[in-house]
């Protein structure tokens, strides 16, 4: 990039100078007004618009200014020596004008980051954990007792555990095993309950 040869708060020297493209006047006034930006380099920074050019530079515009020039620097946009007189030049300014024309040829902010990537597919999400059934968990529990009751609660934990299974398969919930087991332990405990009322009977009629 060519740099003008005039310094922040004077004109150019050459009258031709004071020409841009087409013929059409960059130079606005005389007498140290700020330059009217017409380059290739795109548009200036934002917070030096057209009608800001002649107000007066901050220390916070100045160093805005000077984060922009570093951070072109760092990226290889520039050489040492153009970067520190650009610099120079940028505490030097007194209108935001000047500033716009030192940085107007740089990125004036990040790269904008790629757009966000949609909703994770539900082939990676965690599968979500199942309710357990309540009747498997009861007829685990009276099919665990009929140790305790010889068998008494069988009949419970059967009845519970044909309808904890069929909840299970409308509902997607959890316990079948448990279901399971209360059904097996029951099956056997009214099986042996069936078995011995039975010998009972068979007994007391062959004896009377």
């Amino acid at each position: 990039m060519s740099y003008p040869s005039w310094q922040p708060g004077e004109g150019p020297k050459d009258p031709q100078a004071r020409q841009g493209p087409g013929g059409v006047p960059s130079w606005r006034g005389q007498g140290g007004q700020p330059p009217v930006w017409s380059g290739q380099g795109g548009p200036p920074q934002p917070g030096y618009g057209d009608g800001s050019h002649s107000m007066l530079a901050s220390h916070a515009d100045r160093e805005r200014a000077v984060d922009v020039l570093r951070a072109g620097f760092g990226e290889g946009r520039m050489e040492q020596a153009e970067f520190e007189k650009r610099v120079a030049r940028a505490y030097a300014a007194r209108t935001v004008g000047e500033l716009a024309l030192l940085v107007a040829d740089l990125p004036q902010g990040p790269v904008p980051l790629p757009a966000a990537v949609g909703a994770v597919p539900r082939t990676f999400l965690p599968l979500p954990v199942p309710k357990t059934n309540e009747k498997a968990i009861g007829s685990a529990i009276c099919g665990g007792l009929c140790l305790v009751t010889f068998g008494l609660t069988g009949l419970p934990a059967v009845i519970l555990g044909h309808s904890a299974r069929s909840e299970i398969r409308h509902r997607g919930e959890g316990g079948d095993g448990l279901a399971l087991t209360g059904l097996v332990i029951g099956w056997l405990a009214t099986a042996s309950w069936t078995l011995v009322v039975t010998l009972l009977l068979i007994a007391a009629l062959t004896t009377g």
